[in-house]
């Protein structure tokens, strides 16, 4: 069958930049009072590989305590311009206009918006009435590579037409004054907000084209990852020790997936890695058995952005475009579930 190929590849994110100096100051006054674990877990902060990272608020917004109306009106006020912002970019990379687009593929898990992002950013961007839109939620930190794995076999099922993928979070809005808990330390040290859009087109030209997708949910597994809702907003789960888990299981479940499209590792000439922390990063050189300080894009993104969730990933596909990719690429993301979700892209010189 016809592959889907990459038009063009976007990301965006909102406008306030914060450092993370600045960041463990204010989780200081807000946090050293009322939680006696917070000095121990200080160190968090600098060992996260974050230097700076994007926010959809300005910083004070974050200081004060906000429930899920509050929290709700800035994800749909947020996510409504980057959207805009994000797909704007990648339709004027493959120089077309959002008429032309047949298919959106909007991944998102960080907001709850009904109708859901793409319906409500459409009188901005201008997609026609006709236009078939698949939002999915739920993915977390695996959305980049599934949403790219979905968005593909749409494209693929219909040659010629044009697929957008948007994924899309605001991490930064689930922080938590009332959490007085290691992960809501991790979170706030950790995350950040931004987009990266996807077009894709089968059926003509194209230097970089999907080649397999392939996934594995790791069962009893629930608790590793994702939010706990209640009525402030969502609340962060991480109750393993991911890098761990990371080298323990990813290169077996990765060399299944890679058996399942009848490759092997010694075939991958390049790993694109969603970046979790530099923790995370370091865990995924030894799982694919990398030098260490292999995966600099990652750790480069990871410095810049924070972890960003679904779009990071995507963020580090950009960078390893930029300095040119090698015939086969490996992209992989871990999120909840605990979901593995792998992509190969196949790319002629």
């Amino acid at each position: 069958m016809t592959t889907a190929a990459l038009v063009s590849l976007a990301t965006a994110v909102p406008p306030y930049v914060f450092l993370q100096k600045d960041v463990l100051a204010a989780a200081r006054v807000g946090f050293g009072a009322r939680f006696p674990e917070f000095e121990t877990l200080a160190g968090i902060f600098s060992n996260t590989g974050v230097i700076k990272r994007h926010g959809v608020k300005p910083f004070d917004w974050y200081l004060e305590r906000r429930g899920w109306p509050e929290r709700t009106e800035a994800f749909l006020e947020g996510a409504d311009a980057l959207f805009v912002d994000v797909a704007g970019n990648a339709l004027a990379a493959a120089h077309l206009v959002a008429g032309d687009i047949d298919t959106v593929v909007t991944v998102c898990s960080t907001g709850i918006a009904t109708p859901s992002l793409e319906a409500r950013a459409f009188a901005r961007m201008g997609f026609r009435s006709d236009v078939t839109r698949v939002p999915v939620f739920g993915l977390g930190c695996a959305g980049g590579v599934s949403g790219l794995s979905i968005a593909s076999r749409l494209a693929q099922a219909r040659p010629g037409t044009n697929v957008l993928l948007v994924t899309l979070e605001l991490c930064s809005l689930a922080l938590r004054h009332d959490e007085l808990t290691k992960a809501n330390i991790v979170a706030i040290s950790l995350f950040g907000d931004g987009a990266a859009a996807i077009i894709l087109r089968a059926g003509d030209g194209g230097a970089t084209r999907i080649e397999c997708t392939g996934e594995q949910l790791w069962p009893d597994t629930l608790g590793i990852m994702g939010w706990r809702v209640d009525p402030e907003g969502f609340g962060v789960i991480f109750r393993r020790t991911i890098p761990n888990f990371v080298t323990a299981h990813l290169n077996a479940a990765v060399t299944k997936i890679l058996a399942g499209m009848q490759l092997s590792m010694a075939e991958v000439d390049r790993f694109i890695c969603h970046p979790g922390g530099a923790r995370v990063v370091s865990a995924l050189e030894t799982a694919f058995a990398l030098n260490q300080g292999t995966l600099a894009d990652e750790r480069q993104v990871l410095a810049d952005y924070g972890n960003m969730s679904s779009p990071t990933v995507l963020f580090v596909l950009e960078q390893a475009r930029a300095r040119g990719l090698p015939a086969r690429s490996l992209l992989t993301a871990l999120g909840p579930g605990f979901t593995a979700s792998c992509v190969t892209l196949r790319h002629a010189a």
